[in-house]
């Protein structure tokens, strides 16, 4: 017997709840389609991004995801519908119910995020859903009240790691697990494996029962045939299979199996196959990870990182299933360029460039990118990005450091410069441009010309290798995080501070900002967020604090400074005072490992997760690619400058509601005149304004420090305080 289970808790959460102007949005990588189910016209198709709903006339597509649903993970492995119409939806985080309206969602008994895989959906003729859940979470049968959960210590289930459930005409649960296959009567359970049967291999993807009473089963070692009584296997060996892989199966209405394999499409006939593969096909990749077949017999395929493909039999059409140009949803690191372009950094898949319109993908295939799992990114005062690559796994490999003009890419690495090791972990660039590069194996300076490399560095007392996080004060100090402590150097001396010395709270140092005040915060590999103010030492954890979590991956500062930090748990803003905290379960965060965070000019803060990339800002994302010029203002307006702090150049927003005599000027802390940006009639509109440093009133040296700007229209006057950080 299976353990039953009232379920009393569940999330319900409507459509209307989501304004026009969301807090949340998210860009995701939808290529990979796990999962297609037909309703009418419709076909709604699972992703690795969110959920799709598309209109097969049409062609018009809507797109569901954590910024806009109820959808707790943009992960959607299974898709199933209802005698009523309900879409029921397999995420890596639960299980979801959508009626059109409201979102119902759904956790394992046994709830803990691991159990909370479902990886595939069957509803039997009671309406029962029954429902394989991946990571050691078993079956589960649930009849929309009560749930009844199998694993291998109440049943015969070979292994708690399902793959596939199906559901023959007779009622019987076929499920297809990692270790075997099970058939279960509601009664009794026979378990099938390669020792004991005719199955090809033991982990079971896919299963298709036929009209004739035959089941069908893609496995690892190829397809097999099941007739009640007598095995048959095909595999590449002794037929056309592309590939023993079988991830997906599906029967026409004239007995047709398609079969879905990592190597290629086949359709075979009981007699005859035929292969489709990329070069003579339409398919958009060979790895075919889901079939359904619609009404008219069209078949729609979905792949691995190729989006879906829809074959008529003689034409192919692909639809793209992303809502944005992302090529991986995990997101190592960003930056954000005067222009408000943002530079994404993938695992693995190259670097992105996202202009606010168009999405500009540039990996090692197709420019001098060196290497596709992208760590660090900074951005110079002359706009060129310095790019920092490298693959642990292939640390041989080529990788390094890249720099990129938007033309022209240069590459710097062991065997060309005096980069002391081909993995780039951190970037940050002094007030005099030059790059401080922490690698896995030492500390480097570049100058434009000349590498100082971690020997010399060594020389002077660095002793650190893994360098993973640098960051530079005001005054000129390298702060340098490693994985045995952080070191401080002011260009002759260093300073070190390890748990033995000081209250470091751990010694691997993941992350480094600094505010304005001067305060030092680290995130630590496993002992959470340190604030150091260069005599104390104050220590945030989740267990004396609002920090969801010891890793802290990321921190970056507002212009009000607030904190907001990443975790592996997470995402926390800490105002000083008070800590807000960001999950899958309270907001839209893509997913809850945050690994990098940037704040564009508006205050958007976008937020690089392993689960694609999310933007926030409170009381309502401000789209980028609003033409505001084109707005007529209701109110006179001084906007916070972006970036700030800043060096040499910053830029300034305002508003005019009239046509007025309008001055904006800089000032210093003693209300001296530093700067006249703007001293003439305006007419209504949105404006912006730069100030470079080097365009003062009587060419004036400016140094490192706080500065006002004021906008004076008539008899409105706002000041707004920035600062200069050589």
């Amino acid at each position: 017997m299976g353990r039953s289970y009232i379920l009393f808790f569940f999330i319900l959460l409507s459509l209307s709840n989501y304004a026009q102007n969301p807090e949340w949005i998210n860009y995701t990588d939808g290529r990979t389609v796990y999962a297609t189910v037909i309703e009418g016209d419709i076909v709604w198709i699972g992703t690795n991004g969110g959920l799709v709903k598309l209109n097969k006339t049409s062609g018009k597509k809507i797109f569901y995801n954590r910024g806009n649903s109820g959808l707790p993970s943009n992960e959607i492995y299974s898709l199933a519908i209802d005698s009523s119409g309900n879409k029921w939806i397999g995420t890596s985080y639960g299980l979801v119910k959508y009626d059109g309206v409201n979102w119902t969602i759904y956790h394992s008994p046994d709830s803990y995020w691991p159990l909370d895989y479902f990886f595939s959906i069957a509803i039997d003729r009671s309406g029962n859903k029954w429902l394989g859940m991946f990571h050691g979470g078993g079956l589960a049968k649930f009849d929309d009240i009560k749930w009844t959960v199998y694993t291998t210590s109440n049943s015969s289930l070979p292994s708690n790691y399902l793959y596939s459930v199906a559901i023959d005409d007779s009622g019987n649960k076929w499920i297809g697990t990692g270790s075997g296959l099970t058939k279960f009567d509601n009664t009794s359970w026979t378990v099938y494996t390669t020792t004991n049967s005719g199955l090809a291999g033991n982990a079971v993807y896919s299963i298709v029962p036929d009209k004739s009473g035959n089941v069908w089963f893609g496995t690892n070692g190829g397809i097999t045939k099941f007739d009640g009584t007598n095995w048959t296997v095909y595999n590449t060996s002794n037929s056309n299979l592309p590939d023993n892989s079988v991830r997906s199966v599906a029967i026409d209405s004239a007995g047709n199996k398609w079969i879905g394999t990592e190597s290629g499409l086949a359709k075979y006939d009981d007699s005859n196959w035929t292969v489709y593969k990329q070069s003579i096909s339409g398919l958009s990749n060979e790895n075919v990870r889901s079939i359904t077949i619609d009404g008219s017999g069209n078949k729609w395929l979905g792949t691995y990182e190729g989006g879906l493909v829809k074959f008529d039999g003689t034409n192919w059409d692909n639809f793209e299933t992303s809502n944005s140009g992302l090529t991986s949803n995990q997101i190592f690191s960003l930056a954000i360029d005067q222009s408000g372009n943002k530079w994404i950094g993938t695992n693995n898949h190259g670097l992105v460039k996202y202009d606010n319109i168009n999405w500009v993908v540039y990996d090692s295939s197709n420019s001098g990118l060196p290497n596709d799992k992208v760590h660090s990114i900074a951005i110079d005062d002359s706009g060129k990005k310095w790019i920092g690559t490298g693959n642990y796994y292939s640390m041989y490999d080529v990788g390094g450091l890249a720099k990129f003009d938007d033309i022209n890419w240069t590459v710097f690495n062991t065997s060309n410069s005096g980069l002391p090791f081909n993995i780039v972990l951190a970037i940050a660039i002094d007030r005099t441009g030059d790059k401080w590069v922490g690698t896995v194996s030492g500390l480097a300076k570049y100058d434009g010309a000349k590498w100082t490399t971690k020997y010399e560095f060594y020389n002077q007392g660095f002793r650190f290798m893994y360098v993973s996080s640098i960051a530079i004060d005001a005054l000129g100090n390298k702060w340098i995080g490693t994985a045995e402590g952080v070191a401080k150097y002011d260009g002759i001396n260093w300073t070190v501070y390890t748990t033995s010395n000081s209250g470091l709270p751990d010694n691997f140092v993941l992350s480094i900002a600094i505010d304005s005040l001067g305060n030092k915060w680290f995130g630590t590999n496993g002992k959470g967020l340190a604030k150091f103010d260069g005599v104390n030492w104050t220590v945030y954890s989740p267990s004396n604090t609002g920090l969801p979590n010891q890793i802290v991956r990321a921190i970056t500062i507002d212009d009000l400074g607030n904190k907001w930090i990443g975790t592996e748990n997470g995402l926390a803003k800490y105002d000083g005072t008070n800590w807000s905290v960001y999950k899958n379960s309270n907001s839209g965060l893509a997913n809850d490992n945050v690994r990098s965070i940037a704040i564009d000019r508006l205050g958007n803060k976008w937020i690089g997760t392993l689960g694609g990339v999310s933007v926030y800002k409170e009381g309502g994302v401000v789209p980028v690619i609003e033409d505001k010029k084109n707005i007529s203002p209701s109110e006179f307006l001084l906007s916070q400058n972006y970036p700030n702090p800043f060096n040499p150049t910053t830029r300034i927003q305002y508003s005019v509601k009239s046509n007025q005599n309008v001055s904006l000027k800089v000032y210093d802390v003693l209300g001296n005149e530093v700067a006249i940006l703007v001293n003439e009639e305006k007419h209504p509109g949105n404006y912006e304004v730069s100030f470079n440093t080097k365009e003062t009133t009587n060419n004036r040296q400016l140094s490192s420090g706080v500065y006002f700007y004021q906008l004076r229209a008539g008899s409105f006057v706002q000041t707004k305080k920035f600062i200069l950080m050589k």
